[in-house]
């Protein structure tokens, strides 16, 4: 009895110690890729952690047993987003819970998967859990929840001969060759593999990372001394205002430094002027159609007159204002407004709307929330908590400004590879984002968005230029590079000069956006099921080795047996 004690004992304490010893590790991760990317400590974040990040939450994956590696997924996924996005805190106390929480337990999904990579397959099952990774990335960017912040690749944004492959596979092939090195050093640590018996696997991955870097320091040399068949002139307008304040005086207020930064800019001939999202708030095409509050109808009249005094185009963010019930009245007898919103770009030319983009990626809770009566409680919450919605726009806008072609992806969406390139496929020659990051209050969470829409322009060879609030406004090039960024939370104009290739047509990406992570994805279920397969096998040539089966080899004849 004391004996048997003694055991239980011994069990529950290196129980005990397994546990919090990847407890550690998965935290030791989740604290360290954060400073991968952009953080309060380092602007642009120390990028080349990201290669070593994920290896002590690997090897927790393979050390654990069945039972907690869901909790260390918890835990990984918690405390990576409350310190990666930080920020968060600032947009609102519920937003800095929310996403954590929501990102908590796609780990705990994840994280079981990922251990059953290396649990059913005895050699290689390194290459099964990068699979499984990157598949899950890429469907975390799908649906009603989608987020792109995180993928370990943008911390790669200012290394940019590493990222050209996303010309061909997106962001999701800079994101592999991330992953394989540390669920290679994970697994090769974990199973006490000797490295001289992984030769072969670390001379193709050498060899693979090689030829990435050679490929890639070509293109970037490439497109950065290709000319320009043409070029843009575009006056980029920065008038840093906080996001959050509203009411006429706050409207007027902005105009005014708005208008007076662009007739700087216009002393150096722009081609046209950039605003950034919602920088002119009361609607433009509502209160020209439905003048109801004079000192607001009249803040609109100036602005069609400013356009016209223009002389050239003038973009910019301006909530679209539509009639929610045509059946009554634009002044409700209540006094309300009878009145729905889309959040919108505008090409305001010769004192009209020409064209307008709606937004058709919506920021979760904050400005879309499809599920109002599934869950009541909730959308009181929030509703509560002033979140206010848009209507979802379901076009892919291209704007043509005199034979240029452009598209206005808004804030959030230069996060999703596939938008942008919906746009190009369209016919777009350039990207401007208009974003408004002000409320963020942090330079480390601009850059953090700035980061992932450095992929976009060399996902599909075109010139992206970020006309923000307060930063980063900035040019990306069809190379990736990073070109005179404004200074954030600063007042300022820059004209940027968009280079515009002859003959540059599509690239493979443009063609086929996120083919590698939808590969991935099919080939995740397939790969799971024939690594079972094969487990059985062994575990079925394992019993036929035990002492039964070697009796029945014994007897395997007649004679044996009677002999016997």
């Amino acid at each position: 009895m004391t004996s048997r004690l003694g055991a239980w004992y011994f069990l529950f304490v290196d129980g005990l110690k397994n546990f919090i010893s990847n407890t550690l590790l998965t935290l030791l991760a989740a604290l360290l890729a954060p400073l991968a990317f952009p953080n309060p400590l380092s602007e642009n974040g120390w990028g080349a952690l990201i290669f070593i990040a994920f290896i002590p939450a690997y090897a927790a994956i393979n050390r654990s047993g069945w039972k907690y590696v869901w909790f260390e997924g918890i835990l990984f996924g918690f405390v990576f987003y409350l310190v990666y996005n930080f920020w968060l805190k600032t947009f609102h106390p519920l937003a800095i819970l929310i996403a954590p929480i929501l990102e908590s337990v796609q780990y705990m999904m994840l994280f079981p998967v990922l251990k059953s990579a290396t649990s059913i397959f005895r050699k290689r099952g390194y290459l099964a859990q990068a699979l499984f990774h990157l598949a899950y990335l890429y469907l975390t960017q799908q649906g009603f929840l989608a987020y792109p912040y995180g993928n370990p690749a943008a911390a790669l944004w200012n290394m940019p001969v590493l990222i050209q492959s996303a010309s061909l596979f997106g962001i999701w092939a800079p994101c592999l060759l991330i992953l394989v090195p540390q669920t290679f050093l994970a697994e090769t640590l974990t199973k006490k593999t000797r490295l001289r018996e992984r030769r072969r696997d670390m001379a193709v991955y050498a060899a693979v990372f090689l030829l990435n870097l050679l490929a890639g320091t070509v293109v970037h040399l490439h497109y950065l001394e290709k000319d320009a068949g043409m070029t843009v002139r575009i006056a980029s307008v920065q008038h840093s205002a906080d996001s959050w304040e509203g009411g006429y005086p706050t409207y007027k207020k902005n105009f005014e430094t708005l208008t007076a930064l662009t007739m700087e800019a216009m002393e150096h001939d722009p081609d046209m002027v950039v605003w950034s999202e919602t920088a002119f708030v009361p609607s433009v095409s509502w209160h020209t159609a439905y003048p109801s509050h004079a000192p607001t109808s009249a803040l609109v009249e100036d602005f069609v007159d400013f356009g016209l005094t223009l002389g050239i185009p003038l973009v910019t963010g301006n909530p679209e204002g539509v009639m929610a019930d045509d059946t009554k009245p634009a002044i409700l007898e209540n006094g309300e407004w009878n009145r729905t919103d889309y959040n919108t770009v505008i090409y305001f030319a010769d004192g009209v709307i020409k064209e307008t983009y709606r937004k058709q990626h919506l920021v979760p809770f904050t400005e879309h929330f499809p599920y109002q009566r599934q869950f009541p409680r909730l959308t009181a919450l929030l509703i509560a908590n002033d979140y206010n919605w848009w209507e979802t726009g379901n076009e892919a806008t291209v704007f043509d400004a005199d034979g240029f072609r452009f598209s206005t992806p808004i804030c959030f969406e230069d996060t999703f590879g596939y938008l942008s390139a919906e746009f190009v496929a369209n016919g777009a020659d350039a990207l401007i984002n208009l974003s408004n990051d002000s409320w963020s209050g942090s330079v480390a969470a601009e850059m953090q968005h700035m980061q992932l829409s450095v992929f976009r322009a060399i996902e599909n060879r075109r010139p992206l230029l970020r006309s923000t609030n307060s930063g980063m406004t900035c040019l990306v090039d069809p190379s990736g590079k990073v070109v005179d960024m404004i200074q954030p939370f600063t007042q300022a104009w820059h004209i940027f000069d968009l280079p515009l290739f002859k003959k540059t047509g599509t690239t493979f990406y443009t063609r086929h956006p996120d083919i590698l992570a939808k590969m991935a994805v099919a080939a995740s279920p397939l790969v799971l099921v024939i690594g079972a397969a094969k487990k059985r096998g062994r575990r079925r040539k394992k019993d036929k080795s035990g002492p039964s089966c070697m009796y029945d080899e014994i007897f395997l004849q007649v004679d044996d047996r009677y002999e016997c």
